[in-house]
């Protein structure tokens, strides 16, 4: 098996690192050989948070280069944009509908661009899914990452029971319920 590129982008307090754990987790369990690495902008809440996961028969190193990702995951929309450049020409973005401002945005040194997700569409496979809405429905806002992997888990060869297993193993106890509850939400959308 070639190896298979994920990056996992996000802002600060969404989860990349738990979501990327899992990724790690479940392609571990089947066997691969996984590299995962987390590059940080500014991770505390607001800034960009970047999280590579290669599996494969032999992995020697954990970073993706431009062009080169079977699959980015974006917790957000802006961020979707600014990575989309590392999916490969038959690569796949899964998006959380979401807006979040960054400083820039906030202090208003720079705009929100309008369209993000038709401008990806117009050059990239694009899975947008509303997973905070959903997990808002859930009474948990906080397991809209667990909803993305859900998702995510429809478009890889990985068996629906060993998700569930590494989910339980990687989340905090106390959470196991609310995030196999949310995985299955992503994973029926």
């Amino acid at each position: 098996m070639a190896t298979k590129n994920i990056i996992i982008v996000g802002v600060g307090g969404q989860g990349t690192l738990l979501t990327s754990r899992i990724l790690g987790g479940i392609t571990t369990m089947a066997g691969y050989d996984v590299k995962l690495s987390e590059v940080h902008g500014m991770s505390q809440r607001g800034g960009s948070v970047v999280t590579y996961v290669r599996y494969g028969e032999k992995v020697d190193e954990p970073i993706v280069e431009e062009g080169q990702a079977d699959v980015l995951i974006a917790f957000e929309r802006l961020e979707a944009l600014r990575y989309a450049h590392f999916l490969k020409k038959d690569g796949v973005i899964i998006i959380n509908d979401q807006r979040i401002d960054p400083i820039t945005v906030v202090t208003g040194m720079a705009e929100y661009p309008d369209g993000i997700i038709e401008t990806l569409k117009s050059r990239y496979k694009v899975i947008s899914v509303d997973a905070m809405g959903e997990a808002k429905k859930l009474g948990n806002p906080k397991v809209f990452n667990s909803i993305i992997i859900g998702v995510a888990a429809r478009h890889m060869d990985f068996d629906h029971e060993k998700w569930l297993q590494v989910i339980k193993d990687t989340v905090p106890p106390k959470t196991v319920d609310i995030n196999t509850k949310a995985f299955e939400v992503g994973f029926n959308l």
